[in-house]
């Protein structure tokens, strides 16, 4: 098997070792096609190297239908790491919590958007009055506002294309932030950031496991999360975009 190293020098403690945990717990699930943990040390993971193709409608429809069978897999409660594993997850370089809560919205208010927003504000990519904003909706979600009977889903946790490898056998994920969660998330990441033919991954994803009415619609409240992440580090430009996202999942409340 051909493989690719990933190392870091000023990795976090645990840092490899959390992205070895969410694969394997990813790939247990059965569903979609996840990178093979060969190795993982401080400093560095070695993974299964994978062989590029074209991005295509079919891969598309088999990846769709693999999502949906890897968010059914489940996971213990929302915030709940891979088995296992204690402490915190990291999406790209930055931690973040990793605590089971008996709900969505408060999990996902306090550990997914909250802890980034003093962050953007401090790196000047966020202003006073956009904060407010934000915390005024991730009030509305701690509230209950979205919560549903959906039962926790086993997320990749940042699928962005970038994370999404189009192999010679189908689609195959890498650098997950693993969790228990609400499956619309991982699904608006993948609209945020844009994806081949996302459109047949969405229509294949809903034949198998059929989406909630409103899934559009709540679009921007499952982008706060990325976008308070990228405003953190990434420009004022993505503070603007997390501000938008949260007026728009205002209104919907």
């Amino acid at each position: 098997m051909e493989q690719h190293v990933k190392t870091r020098p000023d990795a976090a403690a645990g840092f490899f070792a959390a992205e070895a945990a969410g694969l394997r717990w990813l790939a247990e699930a059965g569903g979609a096609r996840i990178a093979e943990v060969i190795e993982v040390a401080d400093r560095r993971i070695v993974l299964e190297r994978i062989a590029e193709a074209r991005p295509s409608a079919e891969a598309a429809d088999a990846f769709g239908a693999a999502l949906a069978a890897t968010h059914d897999a489940g996971a213990e409660a929302f915030g709940s790491p891979p088995p296992g594993w204690t402490g915190d997850i990291f999406i790209g370089s930055r931690p973040q919590p990793a605590r089971p809560k008996p709900t969505w919205g408060v999990f996902y208010a306090a550990q997914r958007v909250e802890p980034f927003v003093p962050i953007a504000l401090a790196a000047g990519n966020l202003s006073a009055s956009g904060a407010e904003v934000v915390d005024r909706a991730c009030a509305l979600i701690a509230a209950g506002a979205f919560d549903d009977d959906e039962p926790p889903a086993r997320l990749h946790g940042d699928l962005w294309a970038g994370n999404v490898l189009w192999g010679e056998e189908g689609v195959v994920l890498i650098d997950p932030a693993a969790q228990g969660g609400h499956r619309e998330t991982d699904l608006a990441m993948l609209a945020l950031f844009g994806c081949p033919f996302l459109e047949r991954i969405v229509d294949a994803y809903d034949r198998v496991r059929p989406l909630r009415d409103g899934c559009s619609e709540r679009v921007p409240v499952h982008q706060l999360h990325p976008l308070a992440v990228h405003a953190a580090g990434h420009g004022p430009s993505y503070g603007r975009a997390l501000v938008d996202a949260a007026e728009q999942t205002l209104a919907l409340g």
